[in-house]
C-alpha cells in the first residue's frame, strides 16, 4: 500500500515561509511493516526511486504519480475502493438515487470483507470467499456503472463519482484475487494520522533532514503500532541493544 502526505519545513531557500514537503508512506499488511520515506516533492521520482527493486502489488488511489513505475508485468496495482465510497457520498445532494444505489452495492462488499475480519478467515477461505459473494456484486456493479454513465452529467458529483469508479474498475476489482489483498487502503491511511496530529504540535520540520530524520521514527513507532508493541519499552531495549550489536543484523532489532 501506498500514499502520501504533506510536510512543512524550514529552508534557507525560502526564508519566512516553508518547502511543502511529502512523506511517502509504504506499508506491508502481510508482513505489518511500515515506512515513510521523506521526499522534497509529490513527484514520480520518490516513488520510482523507492520503488525500483519492489514486484509484486501495489494499493494506492488514483494518483498517477504511482502509474509506470516499472517494466510490464513488474507491479501489480491495486485501487481504493474507500476512495470510490467517498466520491458517492459527496453525491448524495446531488443524485440520492444513484448515490444510494452505488453505496448499497459498495456496502455488500464491505460486508463480506468484515466477515471475513471476524472470523478471521486464512487467506485461502477469505479469496473463496470473494469469488462466491463478492464477485457477482462486482459484476452487478460494473454494470449498473456503465449504464448509468451516458445517463449523467459528466461534471455533476454523481457523473464524478462514476467515471471516476469506472475509470479505476480493473484496479478496483483485482483484490477478489489474492485473500492477502485488501478492498482499501485504510490500513495505511490510519498510519498517515499521526503525522497531522504531529503537524499541529509541532507545525513543521527544521530542515530537509529533519524531515527524513522524522520519518525514520515514524516509520518505527508506526510499525510498533500495528505489531502490538508498547513503543518506550522497544526504544529502550533498542538504545541499550544496539552498541553492541552487529551493524549487519540491525534488522533483527525491528519491532516485532
Amino acid at each position: 500500500m501506498a500514499d502520501e502526505t504533506p510536510i512543512p519545513v524550514l529552508t534557507e531557500d525560502k526564508p519566512g515561509a516553508t518547502h511543502r514537503g511529502y512523506h511517502w508512506v509504504y506499508y506491508d499488511p502481510v508482513n505489518k511493516l511500515v515506512c515513510f520515506d521523506y521526499r522534497q516533492s509529490r513527484g514520480r521520482e520518490g516513488p520510482k526511486s523507492f520503488l525500483q527493486d519492489f514486484s509484486g502489488y501495489l494499493q494506492s488511489d488514483g494518483y498517477s504519480a504511482y502509474d509506470n513505475l516499472g517494466p510490464p508485468g513488474k507491479i501489480t496495482h491495486l485501487a481504493c475502493f474507500a476512495h470510490a465510497r467517498r466520491k458517492f457520498e459527496h453525491a448524495l445532494d446531488n443524485d440520492r438515487e444513484r448515490a444510494e444505489k452505488a453505496l448499497t452495492l459498495i456496502g455488500q462488499l464491505y460486508d463480506v470483507e468484515r466477515e471475513a475480519r471476524d472470523k478471521q478467515l486464512s487467506y485461502d477461505v477469505i479469496k473463496d470467499l470473494r469469488e462466491n459473494q463478492s464477485v457477482g456484486v462486482l459484476k452487478e456493479l460494473e454494470a449498473w456503472l456503465i449504464d448509468q454513465e451516458p445517463v449523467v452529467l459528466p461534471k455533476s458529483a454523481i457523473g464524478i463519482a462514476i467515471r471516476y469508479t469506472l475509470s479505476l474498475w480493473p484496479r478496483l476489482k483485482k483484490y477478489t484475487e489474492d485473500g492477502r489483498l485488501q478492498i482499501d487502503n485504510n490500513l495505511i491511511e490510519n498510519s498517515i494520522r499521526p503525522v497531522a496530529l504531529g503537524r499541529k504540535n509541532y507545525l513543521f520540520a527544521g530542515s530537509h533532514e529533519g524531515a527524513q530524520k522524522a520519518a525514520i521514527i515514524y516509520s518505527l513507532l508506526a510499525t510498533c503500532k500495528i505489531r502490538g508493541v508498547e513503543p518506550y519499552a522497544w526504544l529502550k531495549y533498542v538504545l541499550e541493544t544496539v552498541p553492541d550489536y552487529p551493524t549487519n543484523q540491525l534488522e533483527n532489532l525491528l519491532p516485532t
